[in-house]
């Protein structure tokens, strides 16, 4: 979809249908919607005093436009409380908005600008949430459907109308890098495993270097014994196609140093291994590689940004599979770090990958390391299908990917990292073992990869929680892409530095 912005009079922007809104509880049209109201004969402030657009949260009222609008329609978009509006809401209404116009054959869409001014807003910042809505809240995946579905086509463009074209030009486009950022991610995670194997995973990584003149590197099976990926290769012993480790590097200062190093988790299809999952939802385990999807799409927007700031980002990527040379509980294995390894569930597979890969980034001199990984169910149970747990060995850390989570409107939780918990993964034959039992599951992963970081500052996103059953604001059925947006504002906020 391309984003456009313009300066100018909205009544004046001929298009398929002009977006205005109203505030819950305010008794008459406001900025653009008062302006769009007289050209209409005051049509929408009759509704309001009727009490047909109340100003809810993304309720939308669709009117046919006259023949003094060069526009077809006119759509009101409810935006709830002026005192509650976040960018997190003007992301979700004009995503909401831009659906509910592409099913009714809407292709090209003009807007004011949403929210500008309104709780500290600033102009900007409004249009990049405005372009991120509407590029996210109206991804679709059918790549693999071979009949066009029974739609009524795509939404094509988007039109910002506002006061500052040089501004307004350069937060579009900044949002939309960003949004089809995430939408890589999510079109990485929604391929189903027979296609996105590892092989195929780093294909995409050299893909996204060659077009944005990245440095990559991919590691094979041998050069993974050279450096004693234990990990990485036990976890790929019991399948057929050859694992893979990841490196996408950008360098945005003259520095060969890595700033930031973003570590993805690449299980590009998880069935447990011998301790097989049971098969009711085991096909959601395709997007098992959402943390190396997050890390790779990341630094692909990073690229495009262009911070004065080196980020790398390292995926290993296998698949687990029960097979006659699969691991097999009671296996013990070492990490490249030498750190032995008891293998008491085949299933607990992703810390193990992770463990290499975390000693390969420490090794390599990041001075930051961020992990991102479907990690454990025991962290959905603990905060559900809407928030990502987060831990960390460094509260200063943290505190700054919190922060750029927030900004992105994509939740986050600390949870607990005592030392008491590190004696849950103290195995009686090993060095540890890769899973302390039934409680706290998501804390003793989090333990066991603290294992390979040293004294490095570290942060560990486990993101099984933020999923998406159902079309909700920026999120869409299936993959959510999350947390790609922090990384990228957490990226930028550190370059600022």
């Amino acid at each position: 979809m391309e984003i456009k912005t313009v300066v100018g009079d909205i009544t004046g922007i001929k298009s398929g249908a002009i977006l205005v809104t109203h505030f819950e509880a305010t008794k008459t049209p406001e900025g653009a919607a008062a302006a769009i109201d007289k050209k209409l004969d005051g049509a929408i402030a009759n509704l309001i005093k009727q009490g047909d657009i109340k100003g809810k949260l993304n309720e939308l009222t669709l009117l046919l436009g006259p023949s003094k609008l060069p526009a077809s329609r006119v759509a009101v978009v409810g935006l709830g409380k002026k005192a509650d509006l976040t960018l997190t809401k003007v992301r979700g209404a004009i995503a909401e908005a831009c659906r509910a116009l592409r099913g009714k054959g809407v292709a090209d869409i003009a807007s004011a600008v949403i929210g500008d001014g309104v709780n500290g807003i600033k102009t900007d910042i409004a249009v990049q949430a405005m372009a991120e809505g509407a590029v996210l809240g109206l991804y679709t995946f059918k790549r693999y459907q071979t009949k066009p579905e029974n739609g009524n086509g795509e939404v094509k463009s988007l039109t910002i109308v506002g006061k500052e074209k040089a501004a307004l030009g350069k937060a579009a486009a900044r949002g939309k890098i960003i949004a089809e950022a995430v939408n890589y991610a999510r079109d990485m995670e929604n391929e189903p495993g027979n296609f996105m194997t590892p092989t195929r995973m780093a294909e995409a990584a050299r893909q996204i270097a060659k077009k944005y003149t990245l440095k990559v590197e991919v590691f094979d099976k041998e050069k993974m014994k050279e450096l004693g990926m234990g990990g990485l290769l036990g976890v790929a012993q019991g399948s057929q196609q050859p694992p893979k480790f990841i490196i996408l590097t950008y360098q945005g200062r003259q520095s060969k140093d890595i700033d930031i190093a973003l570590v993805g988790k690449g299980i590009t299809f998880d069935s447990g291994g011998i301790s097989i999952k049971p098969s009711e939802n085991m096909a959601d385990m395709k997007d098992d590689m959402s943390g190396g999807a997050s890390v790779l799409s990341a630094v692909m927007a990073v690229a495009q940004l262009k911070p004065a700031i080196n980020v790398t980002a390292f995926v290993p990527a296998t698949e687990n599979l029960p097979s006659g040379t699969a691991l097999k509980p009671a296996d013990i294995i070492k990490a490249m770090n030498g750190k032995t390894m008891e293998i008491l569930n085949t299933d607990a597979e992703g810390r193990l990958i992770l463990a290499d890969a975390l000693c390969y980034a420490v090794k390599s001199g990041a001075k930051e390391i961020i992990d991102v990984a479907t990690l454990t169910g025991a962290c959905q149970i603990a905060l559900g299908t809407i928030t990502t747990g987060a831990f960390t060995n460094n509260q200063a850390l943290i505190d700054k990917v919190l922060a750029a989570g927030k900004q992105a409107g994509e939740n986050a939780w600390q949870m607990p990292m005592f030392d008491d918990y590190k004696e849950m993964i103290k195995s009686d034959i090993a060095d540890i073992k890769n899973t302390g039992g039934r409680y706290a599951g998501a804390i003793t992963a989090a333990k066991f990869l603290e294992e390979f970081v040293g004294k490095t500052p570290w942060v560990h996103l486990d993101l099984t929680g933020p999923i998406s059953d159902k079309e909700k604001g920026c999120l869409v059925k299936g993959a959510s892409g999350v947390p790609v947006r922090t990384l990228i504002n957490f990226v930028l906020s550190e370059a600022k530095k």
